[in-house]
Order: structure tokens, then sequence, then C-alpha cells
């Protein structure tokens, strides 16, 4: 079975996020978007708001299941028994981080493999920092974030 696990805060989830689990659903039997939980970073939504913004936002992907974790993501991934991290990249300054952290987990979790799609152009300009910063001063965010998610930001 391949199972891959695509982790990230999703505070929250952007039209980015959701364009990497869609176009990577024929490449894996199983995805886990798995909410991390950092106690060094606050959010702005809380945990249980995340998982049920993004069940909902994929609740017709079948093969889609949220969940969320604490801990170092290539121990979560090794406990599911996920032989794949999914990783998401807008432009070439996260490929640079995602190449640092795809060689990072190689050597904690050597059998953990990383796959890396690239968001649709269109998405590229999107991140969630943007997007709770345009939340935060009462703007509308409906052009980047997946519409089954909106009814949960306000």
């Amino acid at each position: 079975m391949r199972k891959a696990v695509f982790a990230g805060s999703f505070d929250p989830i952007t039209l980015g996020h959701e364009n990497v689990v869609r176009r990577s659903v024929s490449l894996f039997d199983e995805i886990i978007v798995a909410v991390g939980v950092n106690f060094n970073k606050e959010s702005r939504f809380s945990k249980e708001d995340r998982i049920v913004m993004l069940e909902a936002v994929f609740s017709d992907l079948p093969s889609v299941m949220v969940q969320s974790y604490s801990g170092l993501t290539a121990d979560f991934c090794m406990e599911i028994g996920a032989s794949w991290l999914l990783r998401g990249v807008r432009n070439s300054s996260d490929f640079e981080y995602e190449c640092t952290i795809a060689q990072m987990t190689k050597k904690l979790a050597p059998t953990l493999e990383t796959t890396i799609l690239f968001t649709k152009e269109e998405f590229s300009s999107i991140s969630s920092t943007i997007v709770r910063d345009v939340i935060a001063n009462g703007g509308d965010v409906s052009e980047f974030v997946p519409a089954a998610a909106l009814e949960f930001i306000k």
C-alpha cells in the first residue's frame, strides 16, 4: 500500500494545499493530511477547527484522511506506516527549504521517501501567513482558500 503523509499547520488551508492533495490522489492509495501541533507557534485556528476544515475540503476523496500529530513528522510517518512524505512547493524559496527538510528526514527515517509537487502557478503567491493577515484585517479570502473552508473562517 502506498501511504503518504501531507503534513503542515494548515492555518488555514489554502488553494495551494488543496491543489497538491487533489493532484496526488492518483499517486497514492492513502493520503493522511496531518495537522502538526507546534507548541512554539500560536495558531489563528484551533487544531480542532483546522481538522474540521480539512475534512470538509476533502470529504469527496475517500482515500484522504485527516489526523493531527505532535513531534517529528518522520516519527509520525513511521508510527502510522507511511512510506511517503508529500510536500508542496510554491516557488524557489520553498524548494530550497523542502530540499533541506527532505535530506534531514532521510537521515531520521531512511525508509521514508519525500515526493515534492509544485502547486499550479496561480496559487504560487498564496501562503497561510498572508491569508491569516488578510483575515485579521477583515479582508476577503475567498480567492485564496477552498470554498468548503470559508464557512469556518470568520
